[in-house]
């Protein structure tokens, strides 16, 4: 019987649950806040967006920032967001999307595959399926070293790694 080569997967995924609860969080901390009094600031999430909007563009910023510190309470990668521009809402608001990015672009994935490449790593070799890279290799030792590697590097969006196989 052949036995399978060790694999693991590598992903890029968002708790979009935990996305919510940062949401939740800073709606409130926006209500209850005497410096946002008046300003009429939001924060809804959308389908893969988030959608920011204030009186000005300083609470704008300042909405942003309770959003961000809310995310990493939560764990939530902030390299999983995307700000669009500033631009102006009705009545003279500022409003500002952001792009929640989850799963490896083919861009990534292109980087993601040369950087393993680049380790020189005996036997280990790498594929793109789907939004996510299967990592393969002959040796378990050889699959940790990939995952120090990778963790270790800044790719620019966040990394999991799943589904680890002898």
């Amino acid at each position: 019987m052949v036995s399978a080569m060790p694999t693991f997967d590598v992903v890029s995924e968002v708790d979009l649950q935990e996305v919510r609860n940062a949401v939740d969080q800073a709606s409130r901390e926006a209500v209850t806040r005497f410096d946002f009094k008046g300003t009429d600031s939001t924060i809804e999430l959308g389908t893969g967006e988030l959608v920011l909007e204030s009186s000005t563009e300083d609470r704008l910023r300042a909405l942003h920032q309770v959003l961000e510190e809310k995310l990493v309470k939560r764990e939530v990668s902030l390299k999983a967001l995307e700000d669009g521009k500033v631009e102006e809402a009705s009545k003279g608001r500022a409003r500002q999307r952001i792009a929640i990015n989850a799963g490896i672009s083919s861009e990534h994935a292109k980087r993601l595959n040369r950087f393993i490449k680049e380790l020189n790593l005996k036997g280990v070799s790498s594929q793109a399926q789907g939004d996510q890279l299967r990592v393969s290799g002959k040796k378990r030792d050889d699959l940790q070293a990939a995952i120090a590697a990778l963790k270790a590097e800044d790719f620019g969006i966040p990394l999991q790694f799943t589904n680890f196989r002898d």
